[in-house]
């Protein structure tokens, strides 16, 4: 009796996506985030009257445009919460907190922050808490540095503000951050491997019979698990294409350039790549191209071309 070959060791590694991106305030927003780097907390006044912290600049009922701002306190109620025993990194405090829903005094919404106790045993839906500031102020959320508990009177009963504040912000940088451990599963640690070795392998889908590069397991179209690996390419045929004339951060390419989608020989949809050692104006449909490796080998760095006759139409329309 033959012993059943063990699967393959599944590749795992850390993975970092980051998405900062710029974006202009409107007049109360910029007022809310003024106020934090004033000490000062404001929400907004609905048509209905309810008072919104944080605020938003639309009624979420009508959606009529709202812009009464009011004040509020710095000190409220918890209204919901969840222990957090292992902080990350970035976020408010390195120590365990607990997560808290809190209405402030003078407003009837909640705002989402964390609360400074010693453990789950502290915290109480209906406890009382305060704003702790942070000792540097920028005009962000972070100038929030949490909530702590709190036992003294409520301070602020939703007075008018005018929103007027010196050297108003009127932009900031959102930080888009997810940092996690990735596992791409069986078929794509076989295509990862295969590039280690200069080789670009898909599979097959037992049912349409279409080659998946890179592979997923499963076939998109039929929803059938696919396990026969094909090795496709090197070469291949440039189907369609875009010429890129911003220089990426991090990037140490010069532009112009093109990033093209390409269907590598035997493969039943093309995979995407930059064209090289060619100029960008001359990079067309049916253009056949082979891979130049990275240094040590361990994916294609760009493709270029072949130098053999373009491709006929007919023989990549279905893959565009």
């Amino acid at each position: 009796m033959t012993a059943a070959a063990s699967p393959p060791e599944l590749l795992r590694a850390p993975l970092v996506v980051e998405f900062p991106f710029t974006r202009s305030l409107g007049p109360v927003q910029s007022a809310f985030l003024s106020g934090l780097r004033e000490r000062v907390l404001l929400g907004v006044r609905t048509c209905g009257g309810t008072v919104m912290v944080p605020p938003a600049e639309y009624d979420p009922v009508t959606a009529e445009e709202i812009r009464e701002l009011v004040e509020v306190g710095a000190t409220g109620t918890v209204t919901t919460w969840a222990w957090n025993g292992r902080p990350r990194p970035h976020q408010p405090l390195d120590t365990p907190f607990a997560w808290v829903l809190v209405r402030l005094d003078g407003a009837d919404t909640a705002l989402l922050h964390a609360l400074d106790v010693p453990g789950p045993e502290s915290v109480r839906t209906g406890m009382r808490v305060r704003v702790r500031w942070a000792a540097e102020r920028a005009g962000a959320i972070t100038d929030i540095a949490c909530f702590e508990p709190y036992e003294g009177p409520a301070a602020g009963h939703g007075t008018p503000h005018d929103g007027a504040f010196a050297d108003a912000v009127t932009g900031i940088v959102a930080e888009a951050r997810l940092d996690y451990t990735y596992s791409p599963g069986r078929a794509q640690t076989a295509y990862i491997k295969g590039l280690s070795e200069q080789r670009t392998v898909g599979e097959r889908c037992p049912s349409c019979r279409k080659v998946y590069v890179p592979p997923r397991g499963a076939c998109p179209t039929c929803g059938v698990a696919t396990t026969d690996q094909i090795e496709v390419g090197p070469a291949g045929t440039v189907t369609t294409y875009c010429i890129v004339n911003i220089k990426a951060k991090n990037l140490d390419i010069e532009v112009p350039y093109v990033y093209a989608h390409i269907a590598l020989d035997g493969a039943g949809l093309a995979l995407h790549g930059r064209i090289g050692g060619i100029p960008y104006d001359q990079v067309r449909m049916g253009l056949r191209v082979e891979p130049v490796w990275t240094e040590g080998g361990r994916y294609p760095d760009h493709y270029r071309p072949t130098g053999e006759p373009d491709a006929d139409y007919d023989a990549y329309k279905e893959l565009i």
